[in-house]
């Protein structure tokens, strides 16, 4: 099952189910987002699939018409943003760790010492899949933001005027609701560009932190239930006039990853902080390919692409530059 949040023109939000190739939207009577949705199935005590399912209702709209008018929602938000914590995790895909270690290694570091990030992948590799009832190794965790920070489809990134690069990252996000018990509860997955500074990262690995700390992009559907092992998409940037100039294959899924998804979602969770009845997490879980690694700068007005069949309708979202003011500290 395939969940968006849509609104109409009136600017009444709807959630509802993608049918007939993605094409269409059936509502889901009763319900006017996935957050009220979910919260009412974990009351029942039904699975988020059989509870929307028992909602749909006749009301059938046309994806590509609300898409085009701007009316597509991040697949999972809340209405106070500030009870919304996006963060994510790195180095943690088979194929993510060579282009992280070009851009940390240090100029003057012999070839047959590990860098730090390296030595973070090894990690791993070799503790990162723990046996049934076992704690595996944490991975590089990083706060991105809070609600305020996540775009919709077809919605622009904007790139801070003090930022050195905005770059795309094609990931895998699990949605998650925390249960008035205080336990997580995953809704399932969705595509995102997790959307960072790798100039400003190259620079120095600690500066990961200030190159997370941007805009990023959810959706637009939500995959409900578990992730398959294996999953396969393309990441493309287009040029103003639409045609696509990088584009490159990209994997995820646990068969693809050093990490299972329960020991990335462990040790975020094991934060009481982290589970605090009521509030929505957005979590990253990683990527494989990014464009920076081929030396590509994405310009302004260009627009990032993530095709995943899985997961619905392509993700996508042009690259702005947003010209803030500097902060005006005041003494009081």
């Amino acid at each position: 099952m395939l969940l968006v949040q849509f609104k109409q023109a009136d600017g009444s939000r709807q959630v509802g189910v993608l049918e007939d190739d993605g094409k269409k939207i059936r509502v889901v009577d009763g319900y006017r987002s996935t957050y009220a949705l979910a919260r009412a199935a974990i009351a029942k005590k039904s699975s988020l699939q059989d509870f929307a399912n028992a909602a749909l209702g006749s009301t059938v709209v046309d994806y590509a018409q609300v898409a085009a008018s701007g009316g597509l929602l991040a697949p999972l938000d809340h209405e106070d943003t500030a009870h919304c914590y996006v963060t994510g995790t790195g180095l943690t895909h088979l194929g993510s760790a060579d282009g992280r270690d070009a851009m940390h290694k240090k100029l003057d570091g012999a070839g047959d010492n590990l860098t730090d990030s390296m030595k973070m992948f090894r990690m791993g590799l070799e503790g990162g899949k723990p046996a049934a009832g076992k704690i595996g190794v944490q991975p590089e965790w990083f706060y991105k933001g809070d609600g305020s920070i996540v775009r919709a489809a077809e919605e622009p990134l904007a790139m801070p005027h003090f930022a050195l690069d905005g770059g795309e990252e094609p990931e895998i996000a699990g949605l998650y609701i925390i249960g008035d018990n205080g336990q997580p509860y995953r809704l399932g997955f969705a595509i995102g560009n997790e959307f960072s500074d790798h100039v400003t990262e190259r620079q120095n690995y600690l500066f990961l932190a200030h190159s997370k700390l941007r805009v990023c992009s959810v959706g637009p559907a939500l995959l409900v239930g578990e992730l398959p092992a294996h999953v396969q998409g393309t990441s493309r940037i287009r040029a103003q006039d639409g045609k696509v100039r990088w584009e490159k294959p990209f994997v995820s899924g646990e068969d693809n990853m050093s990490h299972t998804v329960s020991n990335l979602e462990y040790h975020h969770f094991k934060y009481p902080l982290f589970r605090r009845p009521g509030d929505v997490h957005i979590h990253f879980f990683g990527t494989a390919t990014l464009s920076c690694s081929d030396n590509i700068t994405v310009a302004p007005g260009e627009t990032f692409e993530i095709d995943v069949a899985a997961f619905g309708p392509a993700l996508r979202n042009r690259l702005s530059l947003d010209d803030v003011p500097h902060p005006q500290v005041n003494v009081l």
